[in-house]
């Protein structure tokens, strides 16, 4: 479970990233993930900098309710384990795929590895 002061919960927190961010992934043949990233600046300006936090996304085209939120959990557990490689004053979302129905934790795990790679390097 992700602490709430790592989660982007507001419909215009999930806007700015996705309007304002940077997009890395797997989406070439059958990714599982896409991830849109946005580092904050003003996010620690005189003060302590602010978290990284991370919102999910994941449409119907993944499948019905019950696959939806089994993907959304199992992100959500992937994602928290993996946090502290997260620059502070980070905004991530996070997006399935629908090929992320299909796949198991350690695969889900290692698309989000090649992916966070490319947001901190």
């Amino acid at each position: 479970m992700l602490p709430r002061r790592h989660r982007l919960t507001r419909p215009e927190e999930f806007r700015a990233v996705l309007r304002g961010g940077a997009r890395s992934g797997t989406r070439r043949a059958g990714g599982h993930v896409v991830m849109v990233h946005r580092l904050d600046v003003d996010a620690g300006a005189g003060r302590q900098p602010r978290p990284a936090r991370v919102g999910f996304v994941v449409s119907k085209a993944v499948g019905n309710s019950v696959v939806r939120h089994r993907v959304t959990r199992r992100l959500r557990a992937l994602v928290a384990e993996r946090l502290d490689t997260l620059p502070p004053g980070t905004d991530l979302v996070v997006r399935a795929q629908p090929a992320a129905a299909a796949a198991d934790s350690s695969e889900l795990g290692s698309a989000l590895d090649r992916a966070l790679a490319k947001v901190a390097p």
